[in-house]
């Protein structure tokens, strides 16, 4: 049996109201719950927006019983994610600044909403997730244990973000820069693309523990389809991990550099006491090999995680990586060839910078650009090293030149 909710009223309407705080309930085909969930949700607040996701059993009559609801209804079923941005619209029509997505299933309890106003009181507005305990709480399904380490690893990898539970359906979203974003998935996979696009958007992300609730298996009632909607997942972490190396990471290495502070921001980087000089001569060593070898457009999602195997200073990586910025790639591709010539031998061809830098022409001399790049990452990594060290050396110099 589900554990008892405490039938004392409590009145926490004002806090909603003062905080543009609503309650959204996504719901499809849950009959035997939602009318509990609504009832314990009334006892804090009737600031509640139903999304009834083209239910086929007795959802909407049960909605009738409550006229003190917004209703946001529509046919046929198109998933929690369509839900959830239906959700998301309205909420934002109404003029309210924050949403508290609950579950339907009654998995989650009403009781806790207020300690999602007390995070937003203390902390301000940020994407604030509720905590499962998923070691403590009875009847865990087995794909939902795996799914929730699952999710919560891809998560760090793509915003760099320790979250310990980023499968709760119970969250309270900032809904201003939500309306801003063009969503793009419709399914349960929603809720991974917008904390993850939230995160990069500089949206503060925080959690508070909750209780939660799993019924026996034979009373389970759940629309999750294992193999296709762990699939859109997998495939969208695909894409947002691709995203994450090509785009966002180096973004907002850029982005520290634009300031006005960006000479304290190098300086910074390259007196770092914490690492050493040879760990800062060999970050962009790797960065500037990485740079050049031949995996256009792959560079820094390879790289990267390899920075991070091997400990180094992923700032400067990325820093030494951009060698290959367009307007240096002619001059790459052109010195490529010219240091692949010694490896082809009677086979070797010559190339003009200026007319034979040609698409067409590389592809009928690849080889020659292939050996060549590599021994032009090489060299160049040798290069960046013996200068980055030297440089580091001089700087440390004068550093304790002037302690002294």
């Amino acid at each position: 049996m589900k554990p008892a909710i405490s039938t004392i009223p409590v009145d926490a309407s004002e806090r909603f109201s003062a905080l543009g705080v609503c309650v959204m309930i996504p719901t499809y085909n849950n009959a035997t719950s939602i009318e509990q969930v609504i009832t314990d949700v009334l006892r804090y607040t009737r600031q509640v927006i139903v999304i009834n996701d083209g239910s086929t059993d007795g959802t909407a009559e049960i909605l009738k019983k409550f006229p003190q609801l917004t209703v946001v209804s529509y046919t046929p079923n198109k998933g929690k994610g369509m839900a959830l941005r239906a959700g998301f619209k309205k909420a934002a029509e109404l003029g309210y600044r924050h949403a508290i997505t609950i579950d339907s299933d009654g998995q989650h309890f009403a009781k806790d909403l207020p300690l999602f106003l007390d995070q937003l009181e203390t902390e301000g507005s940020a994407l604030i997730m509720g905590s499962r305990n998923m070691t403590t709480a009875d009847n865990v399904p087995g794909k939902s244990s795996f799914g929730h380490k699952f999710s919560n690893f891809w998560f760090k990898v793509e915003t760099g973000i320790d979250c310990p539970d980023t499968q709760t359906g119970y969250r309270l979203y900032p809904l201003e820069p939500i309306s801003r974003m063009k969503l793009l998935t419709r399914k349960y996979e929603l809720e991974i693309e917008v904390i993850v696009r939230l995160a990069w958007a500089g949206v503060r992300v925080t959690s508070v523990p909750i209780t939660v609730y799993y019924p026996p298996k034979e009373e389970r009632i759940t629309h999750f389809r294992p193999f296709k909607d762990f699939s859109r997942i997998s495939l969208l972490n695909t894409v947002l991990v691709l995203i994450t190396f090509l785009y966002i990471k180096p973004r907002n290495f850029f982005r520290r550099f634009t300031k006005k502070n960006w000479k304290q921001e190098l300086k910074r980087l390259l007196s770092n006491p914490g690492e050493s000089t040879v760990t800062k001569a060999n970050s962009m060593a790797f960065g500037a090999f990485m740079g050049i070898i031949p995996i256009w457009g792959f560079q820094l999602l390879a790289g990267i995680p390899l920075a991070h195997w091997m400990r180094l200073n992923k700032a400067l990586f990325i820093l030494a990586a951009n060698i290959s910025i367009p307007p240096m790639i002619p001059l790459i591709v052109f010195l490529s060839y010219k240091m692949g010539k010694p490896w082809m031998g009677s086979r070797a061809v010559d190339i003009s910078l200026s007319k034979q830098l040609t698409l067409k022409y590389m592809g009928q001399n690849l080889e020659q650009y292939l050996y060549g790049s590599i021994t032009l990452a090489i060299v160049a990594a040798v290069l960046f090293w013996v200068l980055s060290f030297v440089l580091l050396k001089m700087l440390s110099g004068q550093k304790g030149a002037n302690v002294e």
